[in-house]
């Protein structure tokens, strides 16, 4: 599985998920400033699942009809600590009935929600 944190996910928490052996990108290291749309474009070519903090993306995918095939991870509570979003991602991936293909996953404190597109 490979993934696109989008620019506000800390670079701390990717750098820590490739030393994880995590395939994760940054936009904010790589393409910093580019659009939502220009972001969904990248996963799609790259087939990349995207880690962001940003609610626009599930107006993308289901007004607008953006459909990266690898799918969409929205965390809904902003970072406490730098570390936070690789520990969410490892939680996530380690559940092996998860499957993210197509599919925008919502995840906040207490729940986890998973709608397929």
């Amino acid at each position: 599985m490979k993934f696109l944190a989008n620019e506000n996910v800390p670079v701390s928490s990717v750098n820590y998920l490739k030393s994880k052996g995590y395939d994760i990108t940054s936009i904010g290291v790589d393409e910093a400033g580019v659009s939502d749309q220009q972001v969904m474009d990248i996963a799609t070519k790259q087939d990349r699942t995207i880690i962001t903090y940003d609610s626009d993306y599930g107006e993308l995918i289901f007004k607008y009809g953006f459909k990266p095939n690898a799918g969409v991870i929205f965390i809904r509570q902003q970072p406490t600590e730098p570390l936070e979003t690789a520990k969410i991602i490892e939680q996530l991936t380690s559940n092996t009935t998860l499957s993210f293909e197509r599919t925008l996953t919502v995840v906040d404190l207490n729940s986890l929600r998973q709608k397929k597109y």
